[in-house]
């Protein structure tokens, strides 16, 4: 896969060199890179922001930096996804559609947005991940390359480690324990250290179901209701 960020912060996206992604990029299982649509600006100053029409608070992106970068590096199979509070909120059927995709162009907004031509004219999606506003798309876009990269085969230790995590069902992960057996007067539950695998199970299974409940009503209430 090939992931395109552009934004006027390319500095922002240190993090994505280390952990998990970072060795991915250092082994070509993926293509990531950062671009700054500044660089594409016609103003000698590579100025990119102006007064919104119509007055309003905050300056607002222009089209032609935006435009410009996006087509430096769209293709047929391109999917360009401008990050913004308006958009559908990302969940784990959206990040594992994603991950399907060949080319994914991520567009950073900041300040008050972008010149709403530059959507009509390019963006095929847009998507928040959360109802509340940042002040600007660059942490989004994060958050979606991290999400969308654990899809991509090899990236993970393990090729089964997205299978029984949170949302992977509809329900939340079950809870985990480690060593000691003991710390701070809580024990692991015996059915862990029992070697019944059928008994481990069905006591992850219920306890999916708990976790849902008690932290995401909401998700529990969808799920339960999936099967009436």
């Amino acid at each position: 896969m090939k992931i395109d960020i552009l934004t006027l912060f390319p500095e922002m996206f240190a993090p994505l060199k280390t952990s998990l992604i970072g060795k991915a990029v250092d082994k070509n299982l993926v293509d990531l890179n950062i671009i700054d649509f500044r660089e594409f600006s016609n103003n000698k100053h590579k100025k990119v922001d102006d007064y919104p029409f119509g007055g309003g608070a905050g300056m607002l992106i222009q089209a032609q930096p935006i435009y410009d970068a996006i087509q430096s590096v769209k293709k047929d199979l391109s999917k360009v996804i401008y990050l913004s509070p308006k958009g559908k909120v990302l969940n784990q059927k959206m990040v594992q559609d994603l991950a399907k995709e060949e080319h994914l162009v991520l567009l950073c907004g900041h300040y008050e947005g972008i010149d709403e031509r530059v959507i009509d004219l390019c963006v095929d999606e847009q998507v928040s991940i959360g109802d509340y506003v940042l002040t600007g798309g660059e942490l989004p876009a994060m958050v979606l390359t991290d999400a969308v990269l654990r899809y991509i085969p090899n990236v993970l230790h393990g090729e089964d480690s997205t299978d029984e995590e949170s949302f992977s069902d509809g329900l939340l992960e079950y809870p985990q324990y480690t060593h000691p057996r003991e710390f701070m007067g809580l024990s692991v539950p015996e059915v862990l250290l029992s070697g019944n695998h059928a008994a481990i199970a069905k006591w992850r299974e219920e306890q999916k179901l708990i976790e849902t409940q008690k932290y995401r009503p909401d998700v529990y209430e969808k799920y339960t209701k999936r099967d009436k």
